[in-house]
């Protein structure tokens, strides 16, 4: 990771995960499972988290929305996408509400927190499009 990319990442405070993201941490996560469960998997976790609040689950779509009360207020949205049967991808992003220009990394540390839970409740396939 550049530099530039550090210097972005903590003048920020939204992150987002996806296939080909210049921090590998932050790459799409692909699971051996179906989308339906991935999205209960999902759904579970976050119930199970004090401050998280599940506002909308959109199976046909495969989309959660997720208000973070504590310790910070954010905002999360989950994406889980069926690429091949039983291989399913799970993107997020995330958003803190600050007034400051900067939420010190605290978007990061909820998706890369997710995503630690999430590899050991589902079956890791890899990340990124070098992950299948």
């Amino acid at each position: 990771m550049s530099f530039v990319n550090k210097i972005k990442d903590f003048f920020s405070t939204h992150q987002e995960t996806r296939d080909k993201h210049y921090n590998s941490d932050l790459q799409s996560r692909y699971y051996k499972t179906t989308n339906k469960k991935a999205l209960q998997s999902v759904k579970e976790l976050i119930e199970q988290n004090p401050g998280m609040t599940v506002t909308s689950v959109s199976e046909e779509r495969g989309e959660m929305s997720v208000n973070i009360d504590r310790p910070r207020k954010a905002f999360l949205i989950v994406t889980v996408i069926s690429v091949r049967p039983f291989e399913t991808a799970v993107d997020l992003t995330a958003t803190t509400n600050t007034v400051l220009p900067t939420d010190f990394g605290y978007s990061k540390k909820i998706i890369l927190d997710l995503y630690k839970k999430l590899d050991q409740k589902e079956t890791f396939v890899g990340a990124g499009k070098s992950g299948r």
